[in-house]
């Protein structure tokens, strides 16, 4: 039986829109794995169609794999810290947007909102990045997580070093095996992949 049955995990998804389909299949491998799944969407994941998918897709999607209507607003994610409904949250793909408002403290996304509610119980919030400038304006935010006590990160790396060489991707496929070092209090090794 996996480690990951019977957890109750928040997944978590902002705006990165190119990494959807790898992130639908990290959460079906959780779901796979046994974890009770709580979908929550950033307003613009919620409500944004691209040329990768459109917003009600993604609400669909979510839908099937978790058996849960995503939560979309702050008043749905506010009771998470308060009722300890989670053992840990998982925001993926985290957007460099949301890495620069967690590494500030700012509260003003069904899912920076979820992430402060959760961490105030001392519980793993784990981030993998998507950015294109992770490795340039978002650098110090990304340096100030990884230094923050109960933050975890999907290892990560460089997705197109020749032509975006400040691009920084989680290894999406790592993401339930970092979930489950994580509710140990632990980092998988290495990060940098």
């Amino acid at each position: 039986m996996s480690e990951l049955f019977g957890m109750r995990i928040g997944c978590a998804m902002t705006g990165s829109f190119c990494t959807f389909k790898a992130v639908f299949e990290a959460w079906r491998a959780l779901g796979d794995a046994g974890a009770d799944m709580t979908p929550i969407l950033s307003f613009n994941a919620a409500a944004t169609d691209t040329r990768f998918c459109t917003a009600q897709e993604v609400m669909r999607t979510l839908r099937e794999i978790t058996g849960k209507a995503p939560l979309t607003a702050l008043n749905q994610v506010e009771p998470i810290g308060p009722k300890k409904l989670l053992d840990a949250l998982v925001i993926a793909p985290c957007t460099g947007n949301t890495l620069a408002k967690l590494a500030s403290g700012i509260a003003d996304t069904p899912v920076t909102l979820a992430a402060k509610s959760h961490l105030r119980n001392g519980r793993p919030l784990v981030i993998a990045p998507s950015s294109n400038d992770a490795l340039a304006q978002n650098a110090r935010n990304l340096g100030q997580l990884l230094a923050m006590r109960n933050v975890y990160f999907v290892p990560f790396g460089q997705d197109d070093p020749v032509s975006k060489p400040n691009s920084l991707v989680a290894r999406f496929e790592k993401l339930p095996e970092a979930v489950e070092y994580a509710l140990k209090g632990r980092q998988l090794q290495p990060i940098l992949a």
